[in-house]
């Protein structure tokens, strides 16, 4: 009796404990911060594409094939498609970025510099990796802080909006958000059936050419450490094989090259 008697003090100190502890949190503060965020996002997502909106690439030569590689991952790692906005810009940068609220922005050049579907597919998919981890508002709200963001969305901030994205555009997310967006990366081409190590032969050239190339630095200032990455990107491949089928023909591969002016040497 006198055990059973323990028991239930324990556990009747156990609740009252847990009950204590909960009733010090503002949930309704915490649940209307949550709220602010999300609109916020998504107010910045449409702010931010202003920048770029001018640059869109409409050509269906280039838009079609890309969104047919964004969708392959997307429907084959169980990600709502719908809730992506894909964007081509007339931007020669090799580069690649993601915005609030979905849309993940890829430069011609990127394009342009791709050997194969599997490396241009890997980028995206680290792009893509950033969206779903929250990693954008994360870099946001670390660096520039909610009641900035909220002032940008609000008329408020109206000369930092440019800044911002600049932020997003061509600065890094710490070691930490880059390594979890690679990993994942490597894992949706897994289950897309594209090469999962592609994007390491993208980082280890990158890495290479940069220093006698422009275009170059742009993926490389946001994405430092290019070789090392690759080499930990190759290791955390090892193991994972799939039987690897392409998204496009060969002959719209070539078509999309064309389309975006890479010449047969790229």
């Amino acid at each position: 009796m006198k055990k059973i008697l323990l028991q239930l003090t324990i556990v009747i100190g156990l609740f009252f404990g847990t009950w204590l502890i909960l009733s010090q949190v503002n949930w309704m503060k915490l649940l209307r911060i949550e709220k602010i965020t999300k609109n916020t996002e998504e107010k910045l997502g449409d702010l931010f594409w202003e920048i770029y909106k001018d640059k869109e690439i409409g050509d269906t030569l280039v838009t079609k094939p890309v969104d047919s590689i964004l969708t392959r991952i997307c429907t084959s790692n169980q990600i709502d498609k719908s809730a992506i906005r894909l964007h081509i810009v007339d931007i020669e940068d090799v580069n690649a970025f993601a915005l609030p609220n979905g849309h993940i922005v890829v430069n011609k050049g990127l394009i342009v510099e791709a050997l194969d579907e599997g490396e241009l597919a890997g980028v995206m998919g680290h792009e893509l990796a950033h969206l779903q981890e929250k990693h954008v508002m994360k870099k946001l709200l670390k660096e520039v802080g909610l009641s900035v963001l909220i002032s940008v969305t609000t008329g408020g901030g109206g000369g930092e909006v440019a800044e911002i994205t600049r932020l997003l555009s061509s600065s890094a997310y710490d070691r930490k958000l880059e390594k979890e967006a690679d990993m994942k990366s490597v894992d949706y081409m897994n289950m897309a059936n594209l090469p999962p190590d592609h994007l390491a032969n993208f980082l280890y050239r990158l890495g290479e050419n940069a220093p006698d190339n422009m275009r170059y630095l742009t993926w490389v200032s946001t994405h430092p450490d290019s070789k090392a990455r690759g080499e930990y990107i190759v290791e955390y491949s090892k193991g994972k094989s799939n039987k690897s089928r392409p998204v496009l023909a060969t002959q719209t591969w070539k078509q999309l090259k064309t389309a975006v002016g890479a010449t047969e040497a790229e």
